[in-house]
């Protein structure tokens, strides 16, 4: 046991009040950073270019959902790509639901739309080379 004496927790307005100039502070200075040219500029761009490769159909479920489907040009399987860089690919069954995890990235780290980008046009052009080079895992199903 340690010889230190205890310190009482913060009353809960004060600590309130204490998350509150951290997180001022914090929103300030990204937008400092943003300001100096910096920020999510790549991402920005990612998201357009992927927008810019979307079907139409892709693009709207995108929009509503944060996610779009693609049918595989090999096996027809269809499947789920996520916004995010890793573990974001879900195979379906025939009811839509989440059978398999795929996970393939390029080797560089890349802004998440331009991930999911290639991952689009791997499994939509050579869906079986992506599948060989992929790590599959088992998804937790949820309804999204």
């Amino acid at each position: 046991m340690s010889s230190e004496p205890l310190q009482a927790a913060p009353a809960p307005g004060r600590l309130r009040t204490m998350l509150a100039a951290g997180l001022r502070g914090a929103r300030a200075g990204w937008d400092w950073f943003r300001e100096l040219g910096h920020g999510n500029d790549c991402e920005a761009r990612g998201q357009k270019l992927l927008r810019e490769w979307l079907t139409p159909d892709q693009l709207a479920q995108y929009d509503a959902f944060g996610y779009f489907d693609v049918t595989g040009c090999d096996s027809g399987s269809r499947y789920r790509i996520y916004h995010g860089t890793g573990t974001n690919i879900h195979e379906l069954d025939a009811f839509g639901r989440p059978k398999t995890g795929w996970c393939f990235v390029p080797r560089d780290c890349l802004a998440a739309g331009d991930v999911m980008l290639a991952q689009k046009i791997a499994l939509e052009a050579n869906e079986r080379a992506a599948l060989a080079i992929a790590r599959s895992f088992a998804p937790r199903w949820a309804a999204r």
